[in-house]
């Protein structure tokens, strides 16, 4: 198949490497506002170079990666399920939650799949865990752990105009809560606060920050974030349960010392980047975008999905301001 690439920054540059080593797709069509970066990108990968995503739609391609800056995100959905052509976005759908309600608006009823990009769900710890809960194995939960520590914060431009840490960084643990544990939030209490770079407290935003979740069978999840961990990048999830508590995430990369006598786990290099975390979760993501382009299975990961991890990213964003208790009720209905 032939897959256009909208945006080939970052993260842009990394799907088109991974999309050119899966044998679905024989070939690939880029564009992005700065054309050095399309044709470096596409000298790269053997791909085709077009100068607009008009020309893109327009190029015979089967799916497109929506990997722009995130204020394109709602236009471009909405011109490639306009076209007829499925569309994988990373998230967020929109920078605001207004412009994502807009969005769902307009695709529902068409017959052309969305998968928003939230990568967590193809990594394989979470896809075991997520099996355990749903056999039951664990019984009945009672507390859920996740954990994003990055090694180091964003730059003060990115910052600026990231929407905060639950917008940018946190809700990606709202979204593999939900999915693993199959429950929806409730109500949240967030804290944060700012013990390093001076430039994310002049944006008006914390550095470290902690939320407690109540998810709609009682069930307590604890969300810890931050900007600044040394030792690398590390993403954890613990599950407990009244017959059994489980963990993603332990393994010999995992970004933390012992300091117990005896223990030599982890034993290896820590992870430092997110891309080095998930590499095979991306993998395992657009591979199961072709298979959606194929109509082999719907999306796994909606545009009503991604909003419902948006909702509980605004109520903690809430909370945080205003110190006290949020509800998604309340901010969905704001």
């Amino acid at each position: 198949m032939r897959i256009g690439i909208l945006g080939l920054g970052r993260i842009g540059a990394f799907h088109a490497e991974t999309l050119s080593g899966l044998d679905t797709v024989d070939s690939l069509v880029f564009t992005d506002p700065f054309a050095d970066a399309a044709k470096a990108a596409a000298e790269k990968f053997g791909a085709e170079v077009v100068d607009s995503p008009e020309a893109l739609l327009a190029a015979g391609v089967d799916g497109i990666v929506v990997a722009a800056a995130t204020d394109a995100h709602p236009a471009l959905i909405l011109a490639g399920v306009e076209a007829g052509i499925p569309v994988f976005c990373e998230k967020p759908v929109a920078k605001h939650m207004s412009d994502g309600v807009e969005v769902l608006k307009a695709v529902q009823g068409k017959d052309v799949p969305i998968q928003i990009g939230y990568n967590r769900r193809f990594d394989a710890g979470f896809v075991a865990a997520r099996a355990a809960v749903q056999s039951g194995e664990l019984g009945k939960l009672h507390t859920v752990r996740s954990t994003t520590l990055d090694p180091a914060p964003p730059p003060a431009a990115y910052v600026a105009v990231s929407g905060g840490i639950f917008r940018d960084c946190s809700v990606h643990d709202f979204d593999i809560i939900r999915w693993v544990t199959g429950r929806e939030v409730t109500e949240v209490y967030a804290v944060g606060g700012n013990r390093g770079a001076d430039y994310i407290k002049e944006a008006g935003d914390a550095d470290t920050t902690g939320a407690i979740l109540t998810l709609d069978d009682g069930t307590i999840a604890v969300v810890s974030n931050s900007r600044h961990n040394a030792r690398g990048y590390d993403v954890r999830m613990e599950i407990h349960g009244f017959q059994d508590s489980i963990a993603v995430g332990l393994e010999d990369k995992l970004p933390l010392r012992s300091v117990e006598p005896g223990v030599t786990f982890p034993a290896g290099t820590p992870h430092d980047f997110f891309m080095d975390r998930f590499t095979a979760a991306y993998r395992a993501e657009l591979t199961a975008f072709t298979e959606v382009v194929a109509g082999d299975r719907p999306s796994p990961c909606t545009v009503e999905d991604a909003l419902e991890a948006g909702w509980i990213a605004e109520a903690c964003t809430l909370s945080l301001h205003e110190h006290r208790p949020v509800t998604i009720a309340e901010v969905r209905g704001a």
